[in-house]
């Protein structure tokens, strides 16, 4: 297979990819959000909302803005990493 034809995937999931945007800055538009993870505005949204939903953000509306908290404490879902936080996964991706 040549370039044009290859299957491109990443190692996390979008969700993965919006709680790492959101750990760099939770002061973020889900259209900065969105444009970061290279989804849609509204793929985007569900994504926040499936994040808080499942308790691993939290939202907090300040004026017009909305500003985003993570569950650092909480963990993984996938079984096979059922014991790792939330902190660790981030602190891969932590800009030195």
């Amino acid at each position: 297979m040549d370039q044009g034809t290859r299957r491109t995937w990443t190692f996390l999931s979008n969700h993965g990819h919006v709680l790492v945007a959101v750990s760099r800055n939770p002061h973020a538009r889900i259209r900065d959000l969105a444009v970061d993870v290279g989804v849609t505005e509204r793929a985007a949204q569900l994504i926040l909302r499936d994040l808080e939903e499942s308790g691993y953000i939290t939202k907090e509306k300040v004026g017009r803005r909305n500003v985003y908290r993570l569950a650092a404490e909480g963990r993984l879902r996938h079984p096979a990493e059922s014991t790792v936080r939330i902190k660790a996964l981030l602190a891969l991706f932590a800009e030195a």
